[in-house]
């Protein structure tokens, strides 16, 4: 009887397991797609797949799309999303703080984060330009790619960085590959000088600023940026790190994040 239990707890976390890797499959893939569709690109049974979906589809977790069979993330998501937005204080604080960077500099401001070993933007406001300059939210991007990256990483060891980041994602988008000793060498130097910058290797006419958001510990769980044409980045330089650097030690600081006691502490080490 034990023996039995034991395995209907294992079957009910497995099917769990699945049930989440459905719904990040589909967050990643960012289209409705059918059943057996899911099932082949990740490798499931198609019966325990078909079984889930339902199960899923019950609870408004998916909704179908279109009239063939397609189910993608449901509305009931979106409330949930909503909730937990009301209740984490980082991601109303840097939606105001993104705001007011917005309003400030007439440039694109973003929140960036990790998702396992990518690189996102979670919140997003457009600058004021006859022009627009975005990105798509959520959208996974290979952590070298970014300037948020070389801060995101930067509490990582040599080798740590190395285990984390994938090889092929130090293929930039034009095909060049960039070296990681020299990743981790910015990687270092943005640790030290306290932001990034750099023309973008996403967007070619755009210059992009990253400053780091630190949790008490001083590890940097997020980045506030600037995405700026390239000449007016680089133009106003000095006054967009100025907007940036202040915004995030706001925000850090309601983290616990204390610079002055950091530099303290370093000293006397």
């Amino acid at each position: 009887m034990a023996e039995t239990g034991v395995d209907t707890i294992s079957r009910r976390t497995r099917g769990l397991d699945r049930a989440f890797e459905i719904l990040e499959f589909l967050r990643v893939k960012r289209q409705p797609m059918r059943p057996n569709e899911i099932a082949a690109e990740i490798g499931a049974p198609r019966s325990s797949v078909y079984e889930l979906v339902n199960l899923l589809l019950s609870h408004g977790m998916l909704d179908y799309y279109g009239g063939d069979g397609r189910v993608f993330l449901g509305r009931r998501l979106y409330f949930l999303g909503t909730a937990y937005a009301e209740q984490f204080d980082l991601m109303r604080e840097c939606e105001r703080m993104l705001g007011h960077l917005a309003e400030e500099t007439r440039e694109t401001a973003q929140m960036c984060l990790l998702e396992g070993n990518k690189y996102t933007v979670a919140m997003m406001r457009e600058g004021v330009r006859p022009f627009r300059i975005s990105s798509n939210i959520g959208e996974l991007v290979p952590i070298p790619w970014t300037a948020s990256g070389r801060l995101l990483v930067s509490h990582l060891s040599d080798q740590e960085i190395l285990d984390f980041i994938p090889p092929d994602d130090y293929v930039l988008p034009d095909g060049r590959r960039l070296d990681p000793s020299n990743f981790i060498g910015q990687v270092r130097g943005a640790a030290r000088d306290g932001y990034f910058t750099f023309n973008s290797e996403v967007e070619n006419f755009t210059h992009c600023f990253a400053v780091p958001i630190r949790q008490a510990e001083g590890i940097c769980v997020a980045t506030l940026c600037l995405v700026a044409p390239r000449e007016d980045g680089l133009r106003h330089r000095e006054p967009y790190l100025a907007s940036l650097l202040s915004a995030a030690n706001e925000i850090s600081e309601k983290l616990g994040y204390n610079a002055i006691d950091r530099k303290v502490a370093n000293l006397g080490s």
